[in-house]
């Protein structure tokens, strides 16, 4: 099972469905490995509840528990070990995305840890940011569970309705392709810009230092 097709993913979970949702969730709020298709797969279950054998309202509520509950390992890990874990070259914990987390909490204060549910990567990141950077816990506490719960149950119940209208119940699968690309294209988008500011700082930084050559090579003909 590809966990890029939450279609067959939850199909194939059968009566485990609930707990495998759930464990998702929680892994990419809390455990920082921020690919697996959090948005889809709330969206998809929704869309399938029937289909599945699952009830609207325990899909959200479990999966409203799931992202408190790894938002919450996230801040603890972020205030007992802070960047320690992170490195420029890793596969996963890079310190890009720790960066990108941080610099998204400094805009938005706590209303990143609601904000920042909605985008892909910087949700499993922000939490951590928070106990980083020190953020009081009683205040992460109310935004950690307002942004659980806007996301799980918002996502959970677009899906359910959403499965109600005849085009989009007889075109499940190319919905849920959409929702995946829909997903990762934060992620895309972020790499192209960083690609190309790089390539824009490499070929500055190139241009400086042929005209400083340039200048004091007229210097000492002169």
């Amino acid at each position: 099972m590809s966990i890029l097709d939450p279609q067959t993913l939850l199909a194939g979970m059968g009566p485990w469905a609930f707990g495998g949702l759930s464990l998702m969730i929680f892994v990419e709020s809390g455990l920082l490995f921020p690919f697996l298709p959090g948005d889809s797969l709330l969206v998809t279950a929704g869309l399938l509840h029937l289909s599945l054998g699952l009830s609207v309202v325990v899909i959200a509520l479990c999966a409203f528990l799931a992202a408190a509950a790894g938002d919450q390992v996230g801040f603890f890990l972020g205030h007992r070990f802070g960047r320690r874990w992170f490195r420029p070259d890793a596969r996963v914990l890079k310190t890009a995305h720790l960066e990108q987390a941080e610099a998204f909490f400094e805009r938005h204060g706590g209303k990143a840890l609601v904000l920042g549910r909605f985008v892909p990567v910087v949700r499993t990141f922000v939490p951590l940011a928070a106990g980083t950077s020190g953020y009081p816990y009683r205040r992460f506490i109310v935004w950690n569970l307002t942004g659980a719960f806007l996301w799980a149950v918002g996502m959970t119940v677009l899906g359910s309705l959403l499965g109600g209208l005849p085009f989009v119940a007889d075109h499940i699968d190319l919905l849920a392709v959409g929702l995946v690309v829909v997903s990762v294209l934060p992620i895309v988008v972020t790499a192209l810009r960083r690609s190309r500011a790089a390539r824009a700082e490499k070929a500055a930084t190139a241009t400086s230092l042929t005209t400083t050559t340039d200048e004091e090579a007229v210097g000492d003909r002169s």
